[in-house]
């Protein structure tokens, strides 16, 4: 069974990078709303509490029952977490009287615990909280403090409890690395050999062991995901696994053509189903985002379930789901909310006989890679950048028409080709190209033209959790747009995209 650390999410901007955190240290952890019951288990070798927008003295903060935790495994708290221990066994919260945000220097009062162990002096940590600690906890003394904040940390005497008010996972932070190093591996004991390759055998047997000898379909998208889940189901069941490529009419140029015969070089056994009409009849009139994925989404499902009747003894449908799928489809009760659904998250319906299996469900976008590599997969697919299940459908805003699709492709291939050409597609972790519902007023000759506009969207990221635009050259940009005013019908305008996430989502939709 893999060691796991289970980190309590109460909803803080900043939980995922806690996971992102301990996964670079080889340590298998997983991220589940605080009210989740039932998770903890054998294979649990530490906790970790997490932020939250909320104060521990709001009458609706989220609470937590740590009478399985609190003693009885090593636990650390952080910001929130910390307040919620203090406040709940007997220490005291109060607003602070500035609210402390940012950076703060950490003066460690207590050198010898195994939170500090290695940890310098006086290092820079990041402050994000409106309340502060005035009375620790029962049985608690401080081990570190800053100019602002006297118990900056402190731990429970007798038990292997830490709490900090500060977060040592982000990047501010200079020693949290560290910290968060010490407390997985010198207070949890966890030995960090989860490797891709640890991953891969682990998985194997798990797949064959679940599966036995029925047969699973997986729906291929042509993307990083759904690739290392194929290769990775062929590696444990081989003939066992179909593949299906489904022509959904939201495909980039060309993609259905090219996509099918890279996937017969690599042995597996692929189909072509083209359900391009299905899938454009089913957005007709749907302008709602949410209404779009899930109508997407019912005729993906109706297409597998009419393709799994095809195939003799085929009880399980394979999706390449990967981590941030799973966070961002759930929602802390109260905390947070979901951000957007997601095409392969949630179950299937009742009248589909097919079982879920998702080999990729517990990894981020970068791990996936990561394994991909390890499993041989060629670098040129391992390095595409992220396609949404949904394709061009969420990249059309608005109503989806065969118009607006062909529009949106041609401008798309320009822009992608272009980042190919120059030497850009490998620095840009996603590109994406979008069709406004919006149409301005241009000249082109001596003619007025009233035409579409054309959004590019290029951003960096590590796991698709946070993203920052990319500065794109000047010059190619404007050769780009350019390019797509004269080459293609129906653009009279470009725009590029400087925006963030968060606030904002990579994609628009």
């Amino acid at each position: 069974m893999t060691e796991k650390i289970l980190i309590f999410d109460f909803g803080s901007q900043f939980t995922q990078l806690i996971g992102r955190r301990l996964r670079e240290l080889n340590v298998y952890c997983e991220i589940v709303p605080f009210n989740k019951k039932g998770v903890l288990d054998e294979s649990v070798k530490g906790v970790i509490l997490s932020g939250s927008p909320f104060s521990v003295r709001d009458e609706k903060a989220p609470q937590i029952d740590l009478t399985d935790i609190k003693g009885k495994l090593p636990l650390l708290a952080v910001c929130y977490g910390a307040q919620y221990i203090a406040h709940s066994f007997g220490g005291e919260v109060n607003p602070s009287i500035a609210r402390e945000y940012g950076r703060a220097i950490l003066s460690i009062n207590a050198p010898e615990c195994p939170l500090f162990k290695g940890v310098k002096d006086r290092s820079q940590v990041w402050m994000s909280h409106g309340d502060t600690i005035a009375d620790l906890p029962d049985g608690a003394e401080v081990i570190a403090s800053t100019a602002d904040v006297h118990n900056a940390a402190y731990r429970i005497e007798g038990e292997e409890t830490y709490a900090v008010q500060f977060h040592p996972e982000v990047f501010h932070s200079e020693e949290g690395p560290k910290i968060l190093e010490n407390f997985v591996m010198n207070v949890c004991g966890c030995k960090g050999d989860w490797t891709p390759d640890s991953f891969i055998e682990s998985t194997v047997q798990e797949l064959r062991s679940k599966i036995g000898e029925e047969r699973v379909i997986l729906g291929l998208s042509g993307g990083v995901d759904s690739s290392v889940a194929a290769v990775l189901l062929n590696k444990a069941i081989g003939d066992k696994l179909t593949c299906i490529f489904v022509d959904n009419g939201l495909l980039r140029k060309c993609e259905y053509e090219s996509v099918l015969d890279s996937y017969r070089h690599m042995g597996l056994n692929v189909i072509g189903v083209d359900a391009s009409d299905k899938f454009l009849d089913a957005l007709k009139g749907v302008t709602d985002p949410e209404k779009k994925r899930k109508a997407i989404g019912k005729v993906f499902i109706d297409v597998f379930d009419e393709e799994s009747h095809k195939i003799e003894n085929a009880k399980w449908l394979a999706q390449g789901t990967i981590y941030p799928d799973v966070i961002e489809s759930v929602s802390v009760n109260g905390p947070s909310a979901t951000i957007k659904s997601h095409h392969n998250v949630g179950g299937l319906p009742d009248y589909m006989k097919l079982k879920v299996v998702e080999p990729l469900r517990s990894l981020f976008k970068d791990e996936v890679r990561r394994v991909g590599r390890a499993l041989g997969i060629s670098n040129e697919l391992i390095s595409r950048h992220p396609f949404p299940g949904p394709g061009l459908g969420i990249r059309v805003l608005g109503e989806v028409s065969r118009e607006k699709l062909e529009i949106l492709r041609e401008a798309d291939h320009i822009f992608i080709g272009g980042l190919r050409e120059s030497g850009l597609y490998d620095k840009v972790w996603q590109a994406a190209t979008i069709l406004l519902p919006v149409r301005s007023v241009g000249v082109m000759g001596d003619e007025r033209t009233y035409e579409y506009t054309i959004a590019l969207r290029a951003v960096t990221s590590t796991d698709g959790m946070t993203a920052d635009w990319v500065h794109l050259p000047y010059e190619f940009l404007a050769k780009v747009s350019n390019d797509i005013i004269n080459k293609v019908r129906g653009v009279n305008r470009v725009v590029y995209d400087i925006s963030s996430k968060p606030p904002s989502t990579i994609e628009w939709e």
